[in-house]
């Protein structure tokens, strides 16, 4: 059994779908914060299987909760101080989100204008539709 140390201040990601912690690892920009970062991969879970948890020990307003519910709304956000759970924080799909994603149509503005932003809004949050703001193209998480 592998066992990983509690922290002290900062928040742990529970409920990461198997093999996408590193992902959110560099989606969340862990990489450039001088800060303690635990992850742990395919864990065992009574729940979904296999799961990841990230253990993040940081100031909580570090991390971008837009970012994170556009990954993943379902990821469980656990906020620790001292050494505690002190808040569970939900995860809504964000109404907008600004360069996570990139418009794929070549026609697009975001093409010819490099510096815009890319920026989407959520068309359809029951089927969990972003659409691009300028052109309107349907960002597709398959491609």
């Amino acid at each position: 059994m592998l066992n990983v140390g509690k922290i002290e201040e900062g928040f742990v990601l529970d409920h990461i779908e198997a093999g996408k912690s590193l992902s959110l690892y560099h989606h969340l920009q862990l990489d450039k914060l001088d800060c303690t970062v635990a992850i742990i991969k395919n864990a065992r879970s009574n729940k979904m299987g296999k799961k990841d948890i990230l253990k993040v020990e940081c100031d909580i307003n570090m991390l971008d909760l837009d970012i994170l519910a556009f990954i993943d709304h379902n990821i469980t956000v656990n906020v620790i101080k001292d050494g505690e759970i002190v808040d569970k924080r939900e995860l809504i799909l964000p109404r907008e989100i600004k360069n996570v994603i990139h418009c794929k149509n070549p026609r697009c503005i975001t093409s010819i204008e490099q510096e815009l932003p890319h920026i989407f809004f959520l068309a359809d949050e029951e089927k969990e539709i972003y659409r691009c703001k300028y052109c309107e193209e349907k960002y597709d998480s398959k491609k």
